[in-house]
C-alpha cells in the first residue's frame, strides 16, 4: 500500500476522492492500493527547554543562554494529536511507500518532514507538489510526483527557521524578563516581532516629536485652470502679503505648454502581502482574517495555493488560462472581450524565472457557488478582477503640463486624462476611492494654451500646515515588512526587495496578531500605535540586532539561501547561538529599568508553563493561543456567552460558559477542551437526570455528558 499523508482532514479527504481510496477506517481513507491520512497542521513542535533537563523549568539569569547540544523534536500535548499519530506511525510501519502531500511550501514541508522523523520512517519518500486543489490539480501532481530529495533543502530552511526562533525567542524572552520585568509580566521577545515593533515605535516617535509649522503659498487662477508658484514655501503671512500685491500688478503669460501621451501599467497579480494590503485598503480586513478568507478559497478549488510571495506566473499556466477565463461566468461582460483576440503573453505576468515553489494567487476553473460567506466573496472578487485586468491593454494617459509666469514669479499646472482606459474598464464600477488634494488637481481638465498668451488672472493665498509622518495601517505596516521598513511604491523595486523582507507572507499576519495579543500594540480605528508597555520595551533593548528589520532582513535572506542550496544551516544556527551568547552577556551586565506594564499583560511565571499547577492557575488563560479541539485548523476565542472555535460557522465548536444550570469558570473550560474532562463539580441544578455534582467529560462527539 501506498500512504499518503496531507496536512488537513479537508485535504485528505480530496485527495482520497481522486484516488479512489473511498472506504473510511479510524484516522484514515483506504481504497485502489493507497491510504490516505492527515495531519492536524502541526503535530510535532521542538522540545522546549525543560524537556532537555529539568533546572530550565525556572527562569532565572543564571542559566541563560540555553542551548541545547541538539535540537530534538515532540509531540504537541494533545489527546487528538497523540491519538492520530499514533494511527499515521503504524501506516509509516506498514505501507510499502509515503507520498508527502503536506501544503506546497515551506511550513508544509517541515510539518511532515517532523511527523516522519518522529515516526521513525525508513520507507522510501515522494512528495505531491501542487498549487490548487482541483481534481485536475491532484491528478496531474500524482502523476508527476517528486523525489522527496528534491525537497530536502526547503526542509533545511524551515528547520533552521524554527531552531533560529527558538534561540532567540526563548533565551531572549526569560533575559529580558527577568531583568526588566520586576517579577510582573513575560516580556516577549521575537527575530520578527521585535523589529516589527521596533517600526511602530519609531514611527510613533517622529509623529510626537513633529512640530506642525504653519505655510503659505502664492497660487492664481487663470481661464480656470488652478496654477501653483513654483517657488519654496513661504513661511509668513506678510511676505504672502506683499507676494500677493505684486501678482495683481502683472498679467499672467503663458511660457510653455505640452501634452505628452503616456501608458498606466496593469496591476500586478496578487501574492498573499499584496493581497492583505489591497483587502485591509479597501474593506478594513486584518492580514489574518484575509489570509483565512483566501485559505478558505483555495481549500474549495476556487483559488490557487495563497501562501505565496511573487505576482508572476511560469510560462506552463499560458495553455490553462483561456479555460479559466471561460469559466468566469459571473465576470462574462469582462471576459468576453478578452476571448475576442489572442491572450497576450506578457513577461509582466509571465516569467518562470520569478517563480520559485508557486505562482501568483489566480481563480481556478471551479467557479464559485453562493455558499461562500460575504467576505470570501469579497476577496475572490478582488482576486478575479486582478487576473482579469492583467490581461487587458494597458490604460492611456495624456499628461499635460503648463509653464506660467506672473512677472518674475514662475507657476505651473499639470493634468492627466484618460485617454483609452484599457485596463481600468474591469474597475470602472467599482466605488471610488478618495483622492487627495494632489490628486484631484492633478486630474484637472486643462484646455490648449498657446505660448506668449497673456491675460487677467485671479491671485490668492493658500494658507496650510505640515503635517506629521502617517501612523501605521494594517496596510502600511505588512508593506513595510516586505521590504524591512523601506517606503517603496515602484513594484518593481519592492519585488526586489522581497529577498531582504522580514517574516515570510504566510507568517506576518501571525506575528502582527501576535503583537496585539501581548499588547504591545493597539488599534485606534484604521491605525496601529505602541501602547507604553511597547515603546518601553524597545527602549530598553539596546541591541540593534533584535530590533533593527535591515539585519532581520539579512537573516531572512540567509535562510532563502539555506533554501536554494547557496548556505549552510549549521552556519546560520551558529550565527544565532554566538549572537545570543554575547547578548545575554551584556543585558546580564547592563543597568536595570523596570518596564511600564499593561494590567491585562500575562503574569510572570517563576516556572515554564508546563512546570507545575500552581503556576498554571495563576496564568491568564489567552484563548486566542488555544486551538479548536474539534477542526484543529483554528484557534479559540471568548465570546459573551462561550469559548467557541473562531471558525464556528464551518466548525461549530463551542462550550457554553453556563452548563446545566453551573457557571464555569475559564479554567474549568480549559480542562475540558485539554483534558476532556473537569475535576469533580457541585452546583448542577438543571440536569435532565436531577444530578447535582460529577465530572464534566467532553465526549468523542465534542457533546458534554455530566458523569457521577
Amino acid at each position: 500500500m501506498k500512504l499518503c499523508i496531507a496536512e488537513k482532514p479537508s485535504v485528505a479527504r480530496d485527495i482520497a476522492k481522486v484516488l479512489g481510496a473511498t472506504t473510511p477506517k479510524q484516522g484514515y481513507m483506504e481504497g485502489n492500493g493507497y491510504w490516505v491520512t492527515w495531519t492536524f497542521g502541526h503535530l510535532c513542535t521542538l522540545k522546549e527547554p525543560h524537556d532537555y533537563s529539568p533546572q530550565y523549568k525556572s527562569w532565572n539569569l543564571f542559566s541563560l543562554p540555553i542551548i541545547p547540544p541538539s535540537f530534538g523534536i515532540k509531540l504537541i500535548e494533545n489527546n487528538g494529536v497523540e491519538t492520530q499519530f499514533k494511527i499515521i506511525e503504524k501506516l509509516v510501519q506498514d505501507c510499502e511507500e509515503v507520498i508527502n502531500c503536506g501544503d506546497a511550501g515551506q511550513e508544509g514541508e517541515l510539518i511532515q518532514r517532523w511527523v516522519l522523523q518522529k515516526a521513525k520512517c525508513q520507507k522510501p519518500v515522494k512528495r505531491l507538489w501542487i498549487s490548487s486543489l482541483t481534481e485536475e490539480a491532484i491528478t496531474e501532481g500524482f502523476a508527476h510526483l517528486k523525489p522527496a530529495e528534491d525537497y530536502k533543502n526547503l526542509y533545511l530552511a524551515g528547520n533552521a527557521r524554527a531552531i533560529g526562533d527558538w534561540l532567540l525567542g526563548i533565551n531572549a524572552t526569560r533575559l529580558f524578563t527577568k531583568k526588566f520585568g520586576a517579577n510582573k509580566a513575560v516580556l516577549s521577545i521575537g527575530r520578527v516581532q521585535t523589529p516589527t515593533l521596533a517600526m511602530l515605535v519609531q514611527r510613533q516617535k517622529e509623529i510626537e516629536a513633529f512640530k506642525t509649522e504653519e505655510y503659505w503659498e502664492l497660487k492664481t487662477k487663470y481661464r480656470e485652470v488652478l496654477f501653483n508658484a513654483a517657488i519654496d514655501r513661504l513661511k509668513t503671512l506678510e511676505k504672502a502679503e506683499k507676494g500677493l500685491g505684486y501678482l495683481k500688478q502683472h498679467l499672467f503669460e503663458i511660457v510653455s505648454f505640452e501634452i505628452k501621451e503616456g501608458k498606466e501599467k496593469n496591476p500586478r497579480l496578487f501574492d498573499l502581502t499584496s493581497l492583505q494590503v489591497e483587502a485591509n485598503k479597501k474593506y478594513g480586513f486584518s492580514a489574518e482574517h484575509t489570509l483565512k478568507y483566501i485559505q478558505s478559497l483555495y481549500e474549495k478549488k476556487h483559488t490557487t495555493y495563497p501562501r505565496v510571495d511573487t505576482t508572476y506566473l511560469s510560462e506552463s499556466i499560458y495553455p490553462k488560462i483561456v479555460r479559466i477565463l471561460q469559466s468566469m461566468h459571473f465576470y462574462k461582460d469582462l471576459v468576453t472581450p478578452l476571448l475576442e483576440k489572442p491572450i497576450p503573453k506578457s513577461k509582466a505576468v509571465f516569467d518562470d524565472a520569478k517563480v520559485t515553489d508557486h505562482h501568483a494567487i489566480i481563480p481556478t476553473e471551479i467557479a464559485p457557488s453562493s455558499s461562500l460567506s460575504r467576505e470570501e466573496k469579497l476577496i475572490y472578487d478582488l482576486v478575479a478582477k486582478r487576473f482579469i485586468a492583467v490581461f487587458y491593454p494597458e490604460c492611456k494617459i495624456s499628461n499635460t503640463l503648463v509653464e506660467g509666469k506672473v512677472g518674475e514669479i514662475p507657476f505651473k499646472a499639470s493634468g492627466k486624462q484618460i485617454l483609452e482606459p484599457g485596463w481600468r474598464e474591469v474597475y470602472a464600477k467599482d466605488k471610488k476611492e478618495e483622492t487627495d488634494k494632489k490628486d484631484k488637481e492633478e486630474e484637472q481638465t486643462i484646455p490648449e494654451f498657446k505660448v506668449g498668451e497673456s491675460g487677467e488672472h485671479s491671485p490668492l493665498i493658500h494658507q496650510g500646515k505640515t503635517t506629521p509622518p502617517k501612523p501605521y495601517t494594517e496596510a502600511t505596516l505588512l508593506r513595510a515588512m516586505e521590504t524591512a521598513g523601506k517606503q517603496v511604491e515602484d513594484e518593481e523595486l519592492r519585488e526586489m526587495l522581497k529577498n531582504n523582507g522580514i517574516g515570510r507572507p504566510s507568517t506576518r499576519a501571525n506575528i502582527i496578531e501576535t503583537l496585539f495579543r501581548r499588547k504591545y500594540i493597539e488599534r485606534k480605528k484604521k491605525n496601529i500605535f505602541a501602547t507604553p508597555t511597547g515603546v518601553d520595551l524597545i527602549d530598553t533593548i539596546e541591541d540593534e540586532l533584535l530590533k533593527s528589520p535591515e539585519l532581520t532582513g539579512e537573516w531572512e535572506y540567509k535562510l532563502r539561501k539555506i533554501e536554494s542550496g547557496e548556505y549552510q544551516a549549521s552556519d546560520f544556527k551558529n550565527e544565532l547561538i554566538t549572537m545570543v551568547t554575547d547578548l545575554t552577556k551584556r543585558v546580564i551586565d547592563s543597568k536595570g529599568k523596570v518596564i511600564s506594564l499593561e494590567n491585562s499583560l500575562e503574569k510572570q511565571p517563576e516556572e515554564d508553563k508546563t512546570a507545575n499547577k500552581k503556576t498554571r492557575k495563576s496564568k491568564v488563560i489567552v484563548w486566542e493561543d488555544t486551538s479548536c479541539p474539534k477542526c484543529k485548523e483554528h484557534f479559540l476565542m471568548k465570546g459573551k456567552t462561550a469559548i467557541g472555535c473562531n471558525d464556528f460557522k464551518n466548525c461549530g465548536f463551542k462550550i457554553p460558559f453556563e452548563v446545566f444550570g453551573k457557571k464555569l469558570s475559564e479554567k474549568q473550560i480549559l480542562d475540558l477542551v485539554i483534558k476532556k474532562k473537569t475535576s469533580k463539580l457541585k452546583g448542577f441544578n438543571q440536569h435532565p437526570e436531577g444530578a447535582t455534582e460529577g465530572v464534566l467529560v467532553l465526549a468523542e462527539d465534542f457533546v458534554i455528558h455530566l458523569i457521577k
